[in-house]
């Protein structure tokens, strides 16, 4: 920390700034609500990037508001525009999880006073009033964004991300179960953004297989944007494809959130909609490739296991690549679909 505590002052509008991806905003969230509690009576806007706001807008407690980095709001003019409106709302209080060049340049030019951020990379240094060591790999992602509540002097009042869900998306989700499930459920999201990420196609096939033929359990596929024909690969090499509920592309961000919330386990890669399931507290089983639970985005809980091979290259990221550096791709290739199977089976309690 550069500056003293600033313990016992009151802020009246404080701005959150986290534009990086869906699982940042959500680890995110416990940040966002001990400033609730700190700071009853102040207004807390949450800035994220575009697509995001339809997620946590049906929390009354914060405002939210997208920043479209890859459109409108791309470059210097979009960055100028955005400016003006974030100076001209008077904070008081600035905050950034987001350790990135344009994040730094928004928060310095933000016009609020106090202004909370990482004290890396070195040009964070130019941008906060107070910084704080982010402490890779010693914390776990949501104790780091928490630490950022240090200066302030305030102590975490939570480290479960709380999402409000969408209470339309919710009520067509326990609609669509109503009518459609009577059996247990387990879901399966086969993409990511980072393709080093993705388990192969074929074992995700050969796993539905074998759950097909053991356990008596519905089995429904989700994917999201750009990611339908993945989907479609997958199930092209399932047996019984007909046996399983195709979700692909049929829900928005709210929608899957709200049939996350139901399912009896949930099997994934490192992803997004990965926290948005542990976070309901259904059963998550994650597999770990060029990412590592040591780097502290993991699925927390006694609900959640993480399967991962221990190889020396790993992790080769913190987020993953577009190819394996090494061409082998053990890391996911070493992962089993009869051990994912056997965790499945442990999770689904049949």
């Amino acid at each position: 920390m550069r500056n003293p505590s600033m313990a016992g002052l009151t802020f009246n509008r404080i701005g959150v700034w986290q534009t990086a991806f869906l699982g940042d905003a959500v680890l995110t969230l416990p940040l966002l609500h001990t400033l609730v509690h700190a700071y009853p009576g102040a207004e807390i806007y949450y800035f994220v990037r575009k697509g995001l706001k339809p997620l946590f807008q049906h929390d009354q407690s914060i405002q939210v508001i997208e920043f479209d980095k890859y459109g409108l709001d791309r470059g210097l003019s979009g960055l100028a525009r955005n400016l003006g409106n974030i100076r001209s709302q008077g904070f008081d209080l600035w905050i950034s999880p987001h350790a990135s060049f344009r994040s730094s340049i928004v928060s310095r030019l933000s016009g609020a006073p106090v202004r909370v951020g990482y004290d890396s990379p070195w040009f964070n240094r130019a941008a906060y009033t107070h910084i704080v060591e982010r402490r890779f790999p010693y914390l776990e992602e949501i104790e780091r964004v928490l630490q950022l509540l240090g200066p302030l002097g305030n102590d975490p009042s939570t480290t479960w991300p709380d999402l409000t869900l969408d209470p339309e998306a919710r009520q067509k989700a326990m609609d669509f179960w109503s009518g459609n499930i009577n059996r247990p459920v387990l879901g399966i999201h086969p993409g990511s953004t980072w393709a080093t990420k993705k388990w192969p196609e074929e074992y995700f096939a050969r796993t539905i297989d074998m759950i097909h033929e053991n356990l008596p359990v519905q089995i429904m596929l989700f994917a999201g944007p750009g990611e339908k024909v993945l989907a479609e690969n997958v199930l092209k090499l399932v047996r019984h494809r007909q046996r399983v509920i195709n979700m692909a592309g049929k829900l928005d961000l709210p929608g899957l959130a709200a049939f996350l919330d139901r399912l009896d386990c949930y099997l994934c890669n490192d992803s997004g909609p990965m926290h948005l399931a542990w976070t309901r507290n259904t059963p998550v089983v994650a597999l770990f490739g060029p990412t590592t639970r040591s780097l502290g985005f993991f699925p927390r809980g006694k609900q959640a296991t993480v399967l991962e091979v221990d190889l020396p290259c790993r992790p080769c990221g913190l987020h993953g690549s577009r190819s394996c550096p090494l061409a082998h791709h053990r890391c996911m290739l070493d992962i089993s679909p009869e051990k994912v199977f056997k965790s499945v089976k442990d999770k689904l309690h049949v």
